[in-house]
């Protein structure tokens, strides 16, 4: 039952093969199968799965499916077995008609990869159909006075069947009058022909009654009859003649209804009503014909009833009458050929016989996305069809075989900025007016993970107050990602790091899901006042793609600090400092100096200074801004020799911290050069006795043996030192003319009274410790060095010089260590 493609098919097929080189890889050829018609349901066919290579499971697994060009399923595949059986009952007739071959192409798709297979049955014909005539009954009239040898024509019996299954053959029943021949005309169609071989005589025998038969070449023959009946008719001997026995014309599809055909022309050479002529359609004519053609009873005009159609039927061929009005009525016949011209009316059909769902975006240029055919119903050029796809697209159309393309990709594909595409195919024939038609396959891209995610900026400046409520929220960031589903979801996470050589997650953690950032404890701007956070997003697409942004955290200061005074040192063990000055002390005498530092920063550390309360308000002030309190008059005899000052020490911050000092001043005679005590020791108590002398002398000796030492000291350092740098000290001229290049620096100086200072304002405001230099006088009864406050919070590069101006001309120099804060 199953048949491969013979040699001849095979020749046929390689000299095509080598025409068409371009042909698509994945169309793998074509098998032909051949079945009688008439097959049960379920019938085999063939072995598909043998034929086309697959095993049993391949076609399970790669979704096997068979579709029919003719619209209608008449097979299916036994997916069990591998083969393929009738699905459908299949009349080779009401499918092929008369056409001698009856192929009906399929086409079978194989997913994983994607396959195109043609397979074509043949359809053999069976002898399931008898000949018939059109009508059981047939009436001549023939006059008795008709010359032997006229022929009449006889109804041609119609077998749906071809090839030797088609009508053979006629007999007629015996008769002595009358014998059959049979005339063949074009196509191997045979016109039976009643033949007059003996005079007649109405007199003898008025009805002769006859039986054609009409017999097929089937096995077992079958055949059908249509019974004759001739009547003899008196007199009017002479039949009307066609100037042609044969007329062809073409006529095109588009004629519209009542056009003219053709005209037919017949003569009768008798008189009278026995010439006249009234033309007809023939007795045997089809109704398909009389509903299309009409002809002119008088003239013998043929007319279009309606518009013909080239793809229903290409030729008619028709029987026209002419009977005169004698009696009896003689009859004459002649043929018209009609063959109809194609006009392109067609527009091209695109039949999509598969197609992928969704395509990735990193497919490859020649990724098949569907399969098609196309196909006009128009003949010759006008059934000539050329497909288009827009210009611009990603997609190009590939061909294979008898009119089938493939759908494949030409460009790379990007879903981020197409995720869909509605593809247009536009079909156009080469007739004229050309046709076309066009047919949209939508194609939907799949993502793939090839964008990482991005932030909204590289870096992100946060500032936060310190103090903050620990677990409280500190800033969020946010990454987009363009691709979709798993690929676009986004973790965030933060990239170990040092902080102070701690881990920066001792600091703060984040949210994996929204990228939100917390705090693990609450920040104190005085220890740490900036950080970074690295954070990651991460998508969870295979392999995941990442991104990091830089966090900067900026902590903001808060007046959380109160003012802590470090001179007088005395007001560490009590806020109570005791200082001493002569009676004899004028308007604007420097009788101390107040000093507090804030560790906080900005105007949270700017510091003034008040008098709170005194002994006798009239007789001392205190400077707003440096902390100094001098005499507003002279002292007067009268003046309590014990005076008290309660001084108020406020920083500027919101809202504002305060600390206060108490000194104590006891106002002595002869009392010309105060004791000053620098190294923050609480100063005693003088003894109220009369020995003013002994503890001068030991002052003046304490002082001497401490610069011995310090001078032996920095002597040992500076020959240390020396030996690395090359320099130990340096002039005095050299302190007071330093600058810092890289900082603004402020140096002021105070030699006013009995107390010397010198003050350094400015620096670099991101430093957590300095370097001092400072130049003393050796002259002094106490040269002690106090660091008051850092005035900026980074590391000092270089040595600032303080100077002490008691003795402008001889100096001596010692560095002080770095001091960190």
């Amino acid at each position: 039952m199953t048949k491969r493609m013979g040699y001849r098919d095979w020749r046929w097929l390689a000299l095509w093969w080598h025409y068409f080189l371009f042909l698509w890889s994945t169309i793998y050829g074509q098998t032909r199968y051949s079945i009688p018609e008439e097959l049960e349901r379920g019938s085999l066919v063939g072995n598909l799965a043998k034929d086309l290579g697959l095993g049993v499971s391949d076609m399970f697994d790669r979704k096997l499916r068979v579709a029919s060009e003719a619209g209608e399923q008449f097979f299916s595949v036994d997916a069990g077995k591998g083969e393929l059986v009738v699905n459908d009952r299949i009349d080779r007739e009401a499918l092929c008609g008369q056409s001698a071959s009856c192929v009906l192409p399929l086409q079978v798709v194989i997913e994983d990869p994607l396959q195109l297979h043609r397979i074509e049955v043949e359809i053999k014909d069976v002898n399931d159909n008898a000949p018939t005539f059109l009508k059981s009954d047939h009436i001549i009239e023939i006059a008795e006075s008709t010359v032997v040898g006229v022929r009449f024509p006889l109804e041609m019996a119609e077998d749906p069947d071809v090839g030797s299954n088609g009508l053979k053959t006629y007999t007629l029943s015996k008769d002595d009058c009358f014998t059959l021949k049979v005339k063949e005309i074009e196509n191997g169609r045979k016109i039976p022909e009643l033949v007059l071989n003996k005079s007649l005589d109405r007199e003898k025998k008025a009805i002769h009654n006859l039986f054609l038969t009409a017999m097929d070449g089937g096995s077992p023959a079958k055949s059908g009859t249509s019974t004759i009946t001739i009547t003899v008719l008196d007199i009017n001997d002479n039949v009307p003649l066609f100037e042609k026995s044969f007329y062809k014309i073409s006529v095109e599809e588009n004629s519209s209804n009542g056009s003219f055909v053709i005209t037919t022309k017949a003569t009768d050479v008798d008189e009278g009503p026995n010439g006249e002529i009234e033309y007809s359609l023939g007795v045997h004519t089809p109704p398909s014909v009389l509903s299309l053609f009409h002809i002119d009873p008088v003239t013998g005009d043929l007319y279009l009833k309606r518009q013909l159609d080239h793809e229903t039927q290409t030729s008619y061929r028709i029987d026209i009458s002419a009977k005169d009005k004698g009696l009896p009525k003689m009859e004459g016949h002649c043929t018209v050929q009609i063959d109809v011209l194609d006009v392109n009316d067609n527009a091209p059909e695109i039949v999509l016989t598969s197609k992928s769902t969704s395509v990735p975006e990193d497919s490859r240029s020649g990724t098949v996305v569907a399969l098609l055919s196309v196909r006009d119903l128009d003949y010759g050029n006008n059934s000539k069809v050329s497909l288009r796809l827009p210009k611009g697209s990603p997609f190009s159309l590939k061909p294979s075989f008898s009119n089938n393309y493939a759908l494949v990709t030409s460009a790379p594909l990007d879903r981020e900025s197409f995720s869909e595409y509605n593809i247009e195919i536009t079909a156009t024939d080469l007739g004229s007016p050309p046709m076309s038609s066009s047919k949209i396959i939508p194609v939907s891209i799949t993502d793939v993970n090839d964008n990482p995610p991005k932030f909204d900026q590289l870096s992100y400046n946060v500032y936060v107050k310190e103090n903050r409520v620990p677990g409280s929220i500190l800033f969020s960031v946010s990454a987009s990602d363009l691709d979709s589903g798993e690929n676009a979801k986004i973790s965030y996470s933060i990239l170990d790091s040092k902080v102070q050589d701690v881990s920066v997650s001792s600091y703060v953690y984040i949210n994996s899901d929204n990228g939100s950032i917390y705090s693990m404890h609450s920040f104190d701007y005085e220890k740490l006042k900036v950080f970074q956070i690295q954070v990651q997003a991460k998508d969870q697409g295979s392999p995941s793609l990442s991104s990091n942004t830089t966090v900067h955290v900026f902590i903001l200061d808060q007046n959380d600090n109160a003012p802590a005074v470090i001179y007088p040192s005395s007001a560490a063990l009590g806020s109570l400092s005791h200082q001493r000055m002569p009676r004899s002390a004028k308007a604007g005498h420097l009788v101390t100096k107040v000093t507090a530092v804030d560790a906080d920063s900005g105007h949270n550390a700017w510091i003034s200074y008040r008098l709170a309360e005194a002994t006798d308000a009239s007789l001392f002030t205190v400077n707003l801004y440096t902390g100094e309190v001098r005499t507003k008059r002279a002292v007067s005899e009268q003046d309590d020799s014990s005076q008290r000052l309660l001084i108020e020490i406020k920083d500027d911050g919101e809202p504002v911290q305060s600390s206060t000092v108490t000194v104590s001043i006891l106002l002595e005679d002869g009392l010309h050069e105060p004791i000053l005590d620098l190294r923050h020791k609480v100063s005693e108590p003088s003894r109220k006795t009369g020995r003013i002398t002994l503890y001068l002398i030991l002052s003046l000796a304490s002082v001497s043996v401490l610069s011995l030492l310090t001078f032996l000291i920095l002597a040992v350092k500076c020959i240390r030192n020396s030996r690395s740098s090359g320099s130990c000290c340096m002039r005095r001229s050299d302190c007071d003319d330093y600058k810092n290049p890289n900082r603004n620096l402020q140096i002021q100086l105070n030699t006013d009274g009995p107390i010397k200072y010198v003050e350094v304002l400015g620096g670099d405001m991101l430093s957590q410790s300095q370097s001092f230099r400072s130049c003393m006088s050796p002259m002094s009864e106490y040269s002690d060095l106090t660091l008051i406050k850092p005035s900026s919070t980074t590391d000092f590069k270089e040595v600032i010089s303080v100077l002490d101006a008691s003795l402008p001309d001889s100096t001596w120099t010692f560095e002080s260590q770095q001091v960190s804060r």
